[in-house]
């Protein structure tokens, strides 16, 4: 049965070449959107709480600072209208889904850049 989802996810899924990132990494997601017939590129730059699943059926969390309120987002890794990655800042964190990042305010909130 995995064999059978793979082998649909490779023929008919297409792949885009994303740079590798990591949960703690602030990044830049552009994408686009469709207002009726027009269409524009809006981006989403905030922090990757969360990477879940594997191969095409991954998602990314990212949560940035909208004045005091926190706005998180999921973005599937296939999704037709993401354009573009860029990450900007490499994270050094020690988990994989950095959660308790949601209650952390003011300097508690800045994570250490790690070494490339």
């Amino acid at each position: 049965m995995e064999s059978l989802i793979n082998f649909v996810q490779d023929q008919f899924i297409e792949k885009k070449d994303f740079p590798d990132f990591l949960a703690g990494d602030t990044i830049t997601v552009y994408y686009e959107i469709r207002e009726g017939e027009k269409v524009r590129t809006q981006f989403f730059k905030g922090v990757v709480i969360q990477i879940k699943g594997q191969g095409l059926a991954k998602t990314f969390t990212i949560r940035k600072m909208s004045g005091t309120v926190g706005v998180e987002r999921i973005f599937p890794i296939n999704l037709p209208a993401l354009q573009k990655i860029e990450v900007n800042k490499r994270g050094k964190v020690r988990r994989a889904r950095i959660y308790y990042f949601r209650e952390l305010r003011g300097k508690k909130a800045r994570i250490k850049e790690r070494q490339h």
